[in-house]
């Protein structure tokens, strides 16, 4: 079969299918100088295991169950994972979700890829830093970035403006 032949048998694919057969995506971000090198036995001796397990496995905590739902304090929402800060209180809003939600995350913070987990395809974003999973991204936020970063709560820390935010983990 030639290159011509080889597209034309698979344009009849649907487009969600092609992506799962190609090579794993890059992160944006990912040789970024400062990235945090930790294997998973060292972040399960770090963190609690539910964050753990959302941060690192991928998982994702029960809709309604974090306390970072109800916050509604001025200051900064680092990962629990590396401390690198991710969003900004400003940024927050109520999405009805059941997870805390940003339209905005602080510049250079996050880098995505598309999961197709579910079959079809989302943006999932993780910290740029330490790689750590926080949630997804969608199309459906408030202006003025029409974004919704529904992020995990025990993949977050609240830091009030007023406390001085947590050394980045080395």
């Amino acid at each position: 079969m030639d290159r011509r032949q080889s597209l034309k048998w698979l344009s009849g694919f649907p487009a969600f299918i092609l992506p799962i057969a190609a090579p794993g995506p890059t992160w944006a971000g990912e040789n970024a100088a400062g990235k945090l090198q930790k294997t998973k036995a060292e972040w399960a001796a770090l963190l609690p295991q539910p964050a753990y397990r959302v941060l690192f496995e991928e998982d994702t905590e029960r809709a309604g169950s974090s306390p970072l739902n109800q916050e509604k304090g001025d200051g900064t929402f680092v990962c629990a994972a590396c401390h690198l800060p991710l969003f900004d209180s400003s940024t927050k809003y109520e999405s009805g979700t059941g997870w805390p939600s940003f339209w905005q995350a602080l510049p250079e913070a996050v880098a995505t890829r598309t999961d197709f987990k579910l079959i079809y395809p989302r943006t999932e974003y993780h910290c740029v830093r330490c790689g750590g999973h926080q949630g997804h991204v969608f199309n459906d936020g408030p202006k003025p970035t029409g974004k919704r970063y529904c992020n995990n709560g025990v993949a977050l820390r609240f830091v009030p403006r007023a406390e001085k935010l947590p050394a980045l983990r080395t």
